[in-house]
């Protein structure tokens, strides 16, 4: 049996939520710190059941789920970073091991810096640093038309938009954006504008400025940092994005198994496997 508390933290602009889940025996194992950027802990639910043998910490994001922001100041991974090093010092359980997914693996990068004390191994899956790539000018001016379709036309146009890059394989070139926008209904989107501006991805997070990791303060931090790509991801840019990072810091990613998001099985990932993703992430940290 596990036992989850949750707490709430006032942080500068924010109220972050975050669980704590205790199971009987934890065994001998530092605590797990799992968590995603805008994915908030209730999509890791299902990697988190398969570790009874440790403390895990999940939470919020600023912009998702049960946290919220408390004032209208702008974002940045810094702010996420700083987000993450203040609910590890706020359960007073670190050094710990943490697994970052996407936009939590970028956010990750700028904690270690500032408070390497705090993590003993980080796994970095799949962060999205478009600045790492050779086409990441062409990457920029993409996700700055997403942002400006989702202030003009909301969701659906936007996310239509988004899922079309990241379905995109391989490097992309300067005509991309002279293809004709995709329908939002092909992908099950709404079609309507509801006036929402507020959406974790669309409207927080791509409005956010590119970061670019300072590798020798990543290499000074002494933190093992262990850059991580799903095994059907293909060319995808948040895997080439892993191995960007696995180039910069001169080592070869560990490949996960599933795709960006292979600790979660849906009907859009059925083959997806979240067991096996535990237990490879529990062969990395140890």
């Amino acid at each position: 049996m596990t036992k989850i508390t949750t707490e709430t933290l006032q942080v500068p602009g924010a109220a972050l939520v975050y669980d704590i889940h205790r199971p009987d025996r934890p065994g001998d194992h530092p605590p797990l710190f799992v968590f995603g950027s805008p994915m908030g802990a209730s999509g890791f639910a299902q990697l988190v059941e398969h570790f009874d043998d440790r403390v895990v910490i999940t939470y919020d994001p600023r912009i998702a789920e049960r946290s919220r922001l408390t004032d209208g100041g702008e974002l940045s991974v810094e702010t996420h970073a700083d987000d993450l090093h203040r609910v590890v010092e706020a359960t007073g359980l670190g050094p710990v091991d943490a697994f970052g997914s996407s936009g939590g693996a970028s956010a990750s990068l700028p904690w270690v810096i500032a408070h390497g004390d705090e993590i003993r191994t980080l796994v970095a899956h799949e962060p999205p640093l478009a600045t790492l790539l050779e086409d990441g000018d062409v990457i920029a001016k993409i996700n700055t038309d997403i942002v400006n379709t989702y202030q003009q036309h909301g969701f659906g146009p936007a996310m239509a938009k988004f899922l079309q890059l990241v379905s995109h394989q391989g490097i992309f070139t300067a005509d991309y954006l002279e293809q004709p926008a995709p329908d939002p209904a092909r992908f099950g989107l709404p079609t309507d504008d509801d006036g929402n501006r507020d959406d974790a991805l669309l409207g927080h997070n791509m409005a956010m400025p590119p970061y670019t990791p300072d590798i020798v303060a990543l290499q000074a931090s002494g933190v093992r940092i262990v850059p991580a790509v799903g095994a059907t991801s293909g060319a995808g840019m948040p895997r080439r994005g892993g191995e960007a990072l696995a180039k910069l810091l001169g080592t070869t990613p560990v490949e996960f198994p599933g795709d960006h998001g292979g600790f979660v099985a849906n009907e859009w990932a059925p083959n997806n496997n979240p067991a096996a993703f535990a237990d490879k992430l529990r062969e990395v940290v140890g």
